[in-house]
Parts: C-alpha cells; sequence; structure tokens
C-alpha cells in the first residue's frame, strides 16, 4: 500500500510522500552474515565459488528481500536478488488479520461485499506468498524477456539462475523512472518516454496478457546508455497479472465506448459482462458515469484528478451493488500505478488519444471473422482427434439412454405398481374401519353373549388388517 502511494504525487503531502517513496528499495537491510549464509544454503557452495565478488553493502532493500551486487567468475555483472530470513510467518499473520478484517467488513459494509473483498485478499495473499518463491518470479521474468526480445519499448534483464530463497540475474544500467532530474540533464524526451510507457503497458495487457502489476518506481528504470532512444527496463516480474480473453474484451471495449463518450453503450457492455445486477435503472446509472467519466476525455494528466474519478466511478458502483470481478482489481492497481508514473514524466500527456487507435485495432482484431477462421484452424487437429472417438462415444451414449430408458421404465412400472398397492391398502382401510365400527355398534345393542361375540369379531377384523 505504501508503495502504491508513492506514486501518487497528487494525493500525497510532500513530506509524506518522501517518507513512503523509502518503501519502494530503501527498507532496514538485514545483515551481510545472514544474506552470505543464505545465499551459500540455498546455493548448495561457498560465495568464493560461486562469485569473483560479493559486495557487502545491499544495492536495494524492500519488503520480501534485498538486492547485492556481484561479479560471476567469468566476469559478468550481475544482482543477486535475496529472501528476507523469516519474512514468510510474518506474512502470514499479516494475512490472517487482513482476511478478519474482510470478513468483519463484509458482513457489516455492503461495498465490501460488492467488490468481493475477502476474495480480493485471498487473491492478494497468494500473489505476495509467490513472490517469497524466487523460482517463479524467475519463471515470470524469463516469459516478459520472451514477450520483448529485441523491443525498442522495454528491456527485461536476463536471469541466469534461481532457487526458491536466490535469484541471480543480469545487471542493468539504468536510472530510475522517478529521477526526473537525470533525464533532463541527458536531454531525453519525456513526452517520447511517457507515451512508450503507456504503450507497453496496453501491449502487455492487451497483446500478451502478461502484465507487470507492481510497478511503482523501484521496479521500472530508464536505459541510460542511448538518450535519444531510451528504453524502460522492468525489474521484479514477482506479481504478473492475467485475465481471461472475455475480460480483456470488456475492458476493451468498454475503453473504448468511455474515449467515444458512448455511456449508453459503456452499460450496456458492462450488463452484457453480468456486472449489473437485475432490476438495476440503467438510465440512471448512465446519467450518473457520464457525469462523473465525461470530465476525463481529451483532457491531459495534469488536468485530471484521476484518484478522484476513480473513487466516484467505485462509489457509482457501491451505489448500484455492481459486482466487480475481484481479478480486475489487480489490473486497476496497476493502473493506477501506471497514471501516477506518466503523471510523473509527462504531465501533458493525453493518455486516451494514445489509447485509442491501440484499443481499436486490437478489438478489429478480437472481432475480425480471419481470426475466427483462424482460431477454429488451430483447433481443428484437436477436433479431428475427438472425432475419431466420436462413433464410440455415440454408441456409449445410445446405450446409457437405453439404459436410462429402461430403468425408467422399471421405475414407471413399481410406481405403478406402488400406486395399486396404495390404492388397494385404502380400500383395506375403509373396510375395516367400518366392519370394527359396526360391530361395536351391534355389541353395544346385544345381549351379553352375542356381545362378546360381536366384539371379538371387531378385533378380529382389526388383526386381519394388521397382518395383511
Amino acid at each position: 500500500l505504501g508503495q502504491l502511494l508513492s506514486t501518487r504525487r497528487d494525493l500525497i503531502p510532500p513530506d509524506l510522500l518522501e517518507q513512503l517513496t523509502l518503501l519502494q528499495d530503501r527498507v532496514p537491510p538485514f545483515s551481510y552474515d545472514e544474506a552470505k549464509a543464505r545465499v551459500e544454503t540455498s546455493l548448495g557452495t561457498t560465495l568464493e565459488a560461486q562469485f569473483a565478488r560479493f559486495d557487502v553493502q545491499p544495492l536495494a532493500a524492500a519488503s520480501i528481500a534485498q538486492v547485492h551486487t556481484a561479479a560471476l567468475h567469468d566476469g559478468r555483472e550481475v544482482v543477486v536478488k535475496i529472501v528476507r530470513p523469516n519474512i514468510r510467518p510474518q506474512i502470514i499473520q499479516d494475512f490472517e488479520i487482513l482476511t478478519w478484517i474482510g470478513h468483519w467488513l463484509e458482513v457489516r459494509v455492503e461495498a465490501a461485499r460488492a467488490l468481493h473483498l475477502s476474495k480480493i485478499i485471498e487473491d492478494y495473499r497468494q500473489v505476495i506468498l509467490n513472490e517469497l518463491d524466487l523460482t517463479l518470479e524467475a519463471a515470470n521474468t524469463m516469459q516478459m524477456r520472451h514477450n520483448f526480445l529485441g523491443s525498442s519499448m522495454m528491456y527485461v534483464p536476463e536471469v541466469y539462475s534461481s532457487t526458491t530463497d536466490v535469484m541471480i540475474a543480469e545487471r542493468i544500467v539504468g536510472a530510475p523512472v522517478s529521477d526526473l532530474a537525470t533525464f533532463e540533464r541527458l536531454g531525453m524526451d519525456r513526452a517520447k518516454l511517457a507515451e512508450k510507457g503507456l504503450t507497453i503497458f496496453f501491449t502487455q495487457v492487451f497483446r500478451d496478457n502478461f502484465f507487470h502489476a507492481d510497478m511503482h518506481p523501484g521496479n521500472v528504470f530508464i536505459e541510460t546508455i542511448n538518450p535519444a532512444e531510451p528504453r524502460f527496463i522492468a525489474l521484479d516480474c514477482a506479481i504478473m497479472g492475467e485475465l481471461s480473453d472475455n475480460d480483456r474484451l470488456v475492458i476493451a471495449r468498454m475503453l473504448l465506448a468511455v474515449i467515444q463518450s458512448n455511456f449508453t453503450q459503456l452499460i450496456q457492455i458492462v450488463h452484457q459482462a453480468g456486472w449489473i445486477p437485475q432490476g438495476t435503472d440503467q438510465n440512471a446509472l448512465t446519467r450518473d458515469m457520464r457525469r462523473v467519466v465525461s470530465p476525463m476525455i481529451s483532457k491531459p494528466m495534469d488536468q485530471l484528478d484521476f484518484a478522484g474519478i476513480l473513487m466516484q466511478v467505485m462509489d457509482i458502483a457501491r451505489r448500484y451493488h455492481l459486482e466487480i470481478p475481484p481479478q480486475l482489481m489487480l489490473l486497476i492497481k496497476t493502473l493506477v500505478h501506471v497514471e501516477g508514473l506518466g503523471r510523473d514524466l509527462y504531465p501533458q500527456l493525453d493518455i486516451w488519444k494514445l489509447a485509442k487507435p491501440i484499443l481499436t485495432e486490437w478489438i478489429s482484431e478480437r472481432m475480425n471473422p480471419m481470426k475466427a477462421i483462424r482460431d477454429f484452424g488451430q483447433q481443428l487437429p484437436d477436433l479431428l482427434m475427438g472425432a475419431t472417438d466420436l462413433p464410440a462415444l455415440m454408441v456409449d451414449s445410445l446405450h446409457g439412454l437405453r439404459q436410462q430408458g429402461a430403468w425408467q421404465d422399471k421405475q414407471w412400472r413399481e410406481l405403478q405398481q406402488l400406486r395399486m398397492d396404495i390404492i388397494q391398502m385404502r380400500r383395506r382401510d375403509w373396510l375395516a374401519g367400518s366392519g370394527f365400527i359396526g360391530l361395536l355398534a351391534i355389541a353395544t345393542q346385544s345381549p351379553w353373549p352375542i356381545a362378546c361375540i360381536m366384539i371379538f369379531l371387531a378385533f378380529t377384523v382389526v388383526l386381519w388388517r394388521v397382518l395383511i
């Protein structure tokens, strides 16, 4: 939370912002002896055997891990990321508290229920626990590196090796994205940088469906080797986001509807996605959404109160009981990071003007009939392989239906027999009851010897009914 707030210069007072910025990469480090022991235990060898040089002072220290610079014996400069000792129990304890708070709020606060707060906390708990396994981060980094291999927009460092607790990766040369003074000194085009950053975000979400979800300034650097054509550098790929194809299409269509100021279509898209409960006044919802979102259109970042608008949108979601899927909250968090970074780099950036062609092209590609044909062609081998089993499956299905039909016939006959048995039982009950009452009536009006016989016959009738 502190890292997220540290990107919001528009919300946080400067003195508090300065302190929050320390959470990005300047958390108090653990000792060199602990780092050395953890590396040697994890790698199964001595520090001297693995590295030609291992610097005592950490380059950066964050909440989950800290980073030391080092050199391999072949001369390559590397960074060594080491998970903090005993951090897992602390995280588990923290999330036990958060989970309790989430459940407490869901019971009492309607907005918390609408946001599926407990599910969001559970998802985030899993995300944070995954950060403790550096093999997952290594795999994410390699995937991101593959996605942007040869890109002029972003560079992802190479991972050389990884265990659960230690990862060794290429050392990069660059400046944090928040180091505006360096960019000015090198004569970098900050407007171009901001455009690249936004394009990278949309590329990750819509082209790759694999987006960096922890883009605070401690994890985003700018190459300084070539100031005329600088690239972004992505670090710490521990938290990555993915969405379903349908969610991506819904989000893209929603954003495009906002850009086009078509709020009726926006609400229709949200309704089709199943986020609007039955009985909602969609006309009123459209009016409220237009009132809140319209000021965003065609305005540069420095004229937008993005966080304020986002809060108003969330308030609308609460009032109209909109069901926001929990998986979208990670994307919203990332969008807040990206908007904050873009605001710092180039406040005059027109985010909607840049986004429109990207979204239009992606939606056109998704809706293109040729893509449907290509997708069908890709699935055709699986369909053909499945077709060979079709006759056997049909025979099995017919056999199953035949057995089911026979079972249903048997059940029907048994039900009919049961029905007849019940009717017959009722007749016997009526006869026995009538006979019992009639015999008792005769007994009450007869001399003693005959009365005894009538009573005996009455109980004989009852015994007959019980036994039959």
